[in-house]
């Protein structure tokens, strides 16, 4: 038996004068449509259509939105045999329900080609992609997923004063001193404006609201590449620390430990147990010993590096992945039921946490490079 079939169409990035020929055919010959979400200024060519807005307001995270997405469209389609599904601007850009939808096994997926709101980006910049080779970046993710480049940068999903403020947080000492704003491309109201860095996250903004930052001044995990470049001058012209191992530092570990402790107490101490009211001092105080232990851990994956074992990244990777796989509360796998992975305190997720600790140490994880 052939399984039931999904038709993913994008919906443009403005109007209905943006659909492609291939769309509006498409929308004719299906009888059950779904709009992911009615709020685009081309969703009334997707006549009589199902609106799935009301999961934005239900679901208590847009992993769960996706997730909750896919379930009733995979129903619908098992239900009817053939669904049309709506998508914003292109099925191919930036669309997580559909990379989740080519994935299901259930279901047979079609998506049709459709102009992105990256397209109309380009016009309205006069900028060659393939000359400048701009990154496209979620502004939900963006400090993580810029951290090492220089741009230029497009960074979409900007469609909160929460998630402008943590795109300027992200450059508290190295902003860029301007930013473009882009706003309804293709619409009436089309906005293309340069506003200083300081007002970003002043500025009114929606789910058409999108950030053209040409390049930086310095990438953003420069600091973390010039103490790399520390070490290894270190290691390579101080006597000390080219004597230094694993087993000699093991106990600077546990002394400068001991000292960060100590300055969260006189960070506590200097604010009269409030912590909103922490000297400026306790603090600067607080930021030195935390270097100092980060620098045991900078020291000893330099260590590991000399012996081809693993490096600062191999580190940093394997704590991220630990981190996501020991949070499935938070990150759910695909697929998953968010019911099975909910926790819903902190309790919960500490007895989480240890079980799924001692699972580890019976079969650990590898996530270190082939050797």
């Amino acid at each position: 038996m052939s399984r039931p079939r999904i038709t993913v169409v994008g919906l443009g990035p403005a109007g209905p004068e943006l659909l492609t020929t291939a769309t509006v055919s498409a929308i004719a010959s299906h009888r059950h449509r779904y709009l992911r979400t009615s709020r685009h200024p081309a969703a009334s060519a997707v006549v009589d259509a199902t609106s799935l807005d009301d999961v934005y307001e239900q679901a208590p995270s847009f992993d769960d939105v996706y997730g909750q997405i896919v379930e009733r469209l995979v129903a619908a389609a098992g239900e009817h045999g053939q669904v049309l599904y709506a998508v914003p601007g292109s099925p191919a850009v930036a669309e997580r329900t559909v990379e989740m939808l080519r994935l299901d096994e259930r279901i047979d997926l079609d998506v049709l080609p459709a102009l992105s709101f990256v397209d109309l980006t380009w016009v309205r910049l006069g900028v060659d992609p393939l000359t400048e080779r701009p990154r496209i970046v979620d502004g939900h993710r963006f400090a993580i997923d810029v951290a090492g480049d220089h741009g230029p940068f497009l960074v979409t999903q900007c469609h909160s004063a929460e998630i402008l403020s943590s795109i300027k947080l992200a450059f508290e000492n190295d902003a860029p001193p301007t930013v473009t704003v882009l706003a309804r491309l293709g619409l009436p109201d089309e906005s293309i404006r340069e506003i200083g860095w300081e007002d970003l996250d002043r500025m009114p903004a929606d789910h058409l609201t999108s950030l053209w930052i040409p390049r930086l001044r310095t990438p953003l995990a420069s600091s973390i590449v010039s103490l790399e470049e520390i070490m290894r001058s270190l290691r390579a012209l101080c006597p000390w620390d080219r004597e230094q191992t694993h087993v000699s530092l093991a106990p600077y570990a546990t002394e400068e430990a001991a000292e960060f402790v100590e300055a969260v107490q006189s960070l506590l101490d200097s604010g009269s147990g409030d912590l909103d009211y922490a000297t400026d001092a306790a603090i600067d105080h607080l930021a030195d010993e935390l270097g100092d232990v980060v620098f045991q851990v900078l020291f000893h994956a330099c260590l590991a590096a000399e012996r081809g074992w693993f490096t600062l990244t191999d580190v940093l990777d394997g704590l991220a992945a630990k981190l996501v796989r020991r949070h499935p509360h938070v990150f759910a796998p695909v697929g998953a039921s968010p019911e099975q992975w909910r926790a819903e305190t902190a309790e919960e997720v500490r007895r989480n946490w240890q079980a799924m600790k001692q699972g580890e140490r019976a079969n650990p994880p590898t996530f270190l490079p082939d050797r």
